[in-house]
């Protein structure tokens, strides 16, 4: 059975100042999901499932969906913010999403095989799907057996701003040990990468130190898990205003549980994305250069 991609495309870029899932970024018009709906077909994905929000949803199917006619199944689901359990509601006052582990549950009424996430407007690159669709092709109906693509942070970061990255610690097994969200990450002009810890010291991370971009794979179970999570999650913090329901908490929970393991890959993709409304320029360029190197045809979906 061939692996699903789900893709979280429900999120505005605040920080970008638009709707960054839509933006015409490729030399021909496509968008950052484009490149990945096409490199995750070339590894081997079967079907691919957006989360999106409902208000979006004719410009989403008139500009995207509507390529992929005749190339791949796609599905659509909604994440919103009354699909809580029985039993729960949504505060009267709250405007933010639940969060990207709430967007992954949306996807539960149209995924039984193994199935990857990925965000809408991050640029992942091919290696990275070949790894990750061969892990998947290994899975077994044992549940609580996932991975990770541990992209090396030394490949993720921008010169136009800081970033935020989950830095990952791995056992002597190569299994996730732990993931740490770290905030304000940042090249300097020397060509050290460094952020600052939450007693305002700077430390350096090396460049090899794997960080989580969002690409992880899971096995159905992974809702069932999901969904008795979410219920803690909506007891201890669902009358907050902002709280979310993170994936990194989610698998956090789980690994220290003892209910789940996750292998970490190692990808040599770099990864690049619109975080700001300075990093256009560059991912235009980029994936301009890409077409010239022939690494993707002029139309990805002829």
């Amino acid at each position: 059975m061939k692996p699903t991609l789900l893709v979280l495309a429900a999120g505005m870029g605040s920080r970008y100042g638009g709707l960054k899932q839509l933006d015409p970024v490729g030399p021909h018009g496509e968008t950052i999901m484009d490149y990945s709906i096409f490199d995750a077909k070339k590894a081997g994905f079967g079907k691919v499932v957006f989360v999106i929000r409902k208000d979006f949803e004719a410009d989403f199917r008139n500009k995207i969906l509507k390529k992929y006619e005749g190339h791949i199944p796609v599905e659509v689901v909604f994440q919103s913010l009354d699909a809580l359990p029985e039993g729960y509601t949504c505060p009267a006052d709250r405007v933010k999403p639940w969060g990207t582990n709430h967007a992954i549950m949306m996807g539960q009424s149209a995924i039984n095989e193994p199935f990857a996430v990925i965000n809408a407007d991050d640029f992942y690159g091919r290696d990275a799907f070949e790894v990750i669709a061969r892990e998947l092709d290994k899975a077994t109906e044992q549940p609580g057996q996932y991975c990770m693509v541990g992209f090396r942070v030394g490949n993720t970061v921008t010169e136009n701003g800081t970033v935020s990255r989950g830095v990952c610690t791995r056992d002597n097994d190569g299994n996730l040990a732990d993931i740490v969200e770290r905030t304000a990450i940042s090249v300097t002009d020397d060509g050290r990468i460094v952020f600052t810890d939450e007693n305002g010291c700077e430390c350096q991370l090396d460049p090899m130190t794997p960080v989580s971009m969002n690409l992880w794979g899971f096995t159905p179970d992974y809702f069932d898990y999901s969904n008795a999570e979410f219920r803690k999650f909506l007891d201890a913090r669902g009358r907050e205003l902002k709280s979310e329901f993170y994936i990194p908490s989610m698998v956090d929970s789980l690994i220290k549980s003892g209910k789940a393991t996750v292998k970490v890959l190692d990808t040599a993709s770099q990864w690049f994305g619109v975080t700001y409304a300075n990093d256009r320029p560059d991912v235009v360029a980029k994936l301009a250069a890409l077409h010239q190197a022939a690494e993707y045809p002029d139309s990805l979906f002829e």
